[in-house]
C-alpha cells in the first residue's frame, strides 16, 4: 500500500462522527470492546465494523485478554497520517503551531 493509499484511509475512517468518538474515548486509554459499546446506542456489531475500519486505517490497535479484545489508540500514526497532511497543505500553520501552543513559549508580540 503507497503512502498516499494510507493517508486516505487515515481520511476516510476520520469521516465518520462514530469512529472519531471512540477515538476521543481511547485518548483516556485502552478499552474493551465491550465498554466501547457501551457507549454507544447502536448495536455491537455496528461498533465492530467502526472497530475494523479503524484497525484497518491504523488508527487503533488490538490485544485479546482471554475473551476480550481491548483496543488502543494509535496516537503516532494518527498524528503521521493527518500532519502529513497538513505540513503539505499550509506549513507556515505548523510552524506557528508549534511555536504558539509549546509550553513556555513567548509569543512575538510579548
Amino acid at each position: 500500500m503507497t503512502e498516499a493509499q494510507q493517508e486516505a484511509g487515515v481520511f476516510r475512517a476520520l469521516a465518520d462522527p462514530t469512529r472519531r468518538q471512540i477515538l476521543e474515548d481511547l485518548r483516556g486509554g485502552e478499552l474493551a470492546a465491550g465498554e466501547i459499546a457501551a457507549r454507544f446506542a447502536i448495536s455491537a456489531p455496528s461498533i465492530s465494523r467502526h472497530l475494523g475500519v479503524l484497525k484497518g486505517a491504523g488508527l487503533v490497535t488490538e490485544r485479546r485478554e482471554g475473551n476480550r479484545i481491548i483496543y488502543t489508540l494509535a496516537q503516532d500514526r494518527l498524528a503521521t497520517g493527518v500532519g502529513r497532511f497538513l505540513s503539505a497543505v499550509c506549513p507556515e500553520q505548523i510552524v506557528l503551531r508549534r511555536t504558539a501552543w509549546r509550553p513556555g513559549a513567548r509569543s512575538e508580540e510579548s
